[in-house]
């Protein structure tokens, strides 16, 4: 299963916060040796692996984008110099 389309309205909110908080759950017990973390939404189940890390921190990055918690990440410009 994909992982849900992130619209986020005032009725809504408390829940992709909620959600929010169960994907940054799953990351910390993967990040400290569990082996498989699943969440569930509307009747689905998303797995995640200590392999799918990096898919679970998107996710929550996303979440994050779109509940205003977190601006969209650039990359740093970088200076350059001529020897």
């Amino acid at each position: 299963m994909a992982l849900p389309a992130i619209t986020v309205t005032t009725e809504n909110r408390d829940m992709w916060m909620q959600r929010l908080a169960e994907a940054e759950t799953a990351l910390h017990k993967l990040n400290t040796g569990a082996a498989v973390q699943s969440l569930s939404y509307d009747g689905e189940s998303v797995t995640f692996t200590p392999t799918s890390l990096g898919k679970l921190r998107n996710w929550i990055g996303e979440l994050r984008v779109a509940l205003g918690l977190q601006s969209i990440s650039r990359p740093r410009s970088r200076r350059v110099s001529f020897r």
